[in-house]
């Protein structure tokens, strides 16, 4: 059993700031952006969320570390930290089935071109 009492309250702060429509929206974007990120110009355009909110909610996601941010000049640009997401799945995971592989979930199928999505006609399953 892993001892992971103190990254608790990290967890709870991660989850609380994505227990929000456009935080979760925000997050996802900048999963499907990769290492390229965003600047909260397009975000905001491609979400259809004011300046204001969006900057907002981008702090909320930086409190947590769920995102970076990287200065170019004056524009700042935001990109999803998947290595901390991992750290969250991680924690919610860690003690599953008591440590035994136990859990297979099905790859998700899509009707669209989306990246990273598998062609509705696949029937393999991915072991979580």
């Amino acid at each position: 059993m892993t001892n992971t009492s103190a990254e608790a309250p990290w967890v709870v702060k991660a989850l609380g700031a994505l227990a929000q429509i456009n935080r979760l929206n925000v997050f996802r974007q900048l999963v499907v952006a990769g290492q390229a990120g965003l600047y909260p110009s397009d975000m905001a355009s491609a979400l259809g969320v004011p300046a204001n909110s969006l900057s907002f909610h981008l702090k909320e996601l930086l409190q947590c570390e769920l995102i970076t941010q990287e200065r170019e000049g004056r524009n700042l640009r935001y990109r999803a930290n998947i290595e901390r997401m991992q750290g969250l799945l991680g924690f919610l995971m860690d003690e599953c089935c008591q440590g035994q592989a136990c859990l297979v979930l099905p790859q998700p199928l899509c009707e669209s071109d989306s990246p990273g999505c598998k062609p509705a006609n696949a029937a393999d399953s991915v072991k979580a």
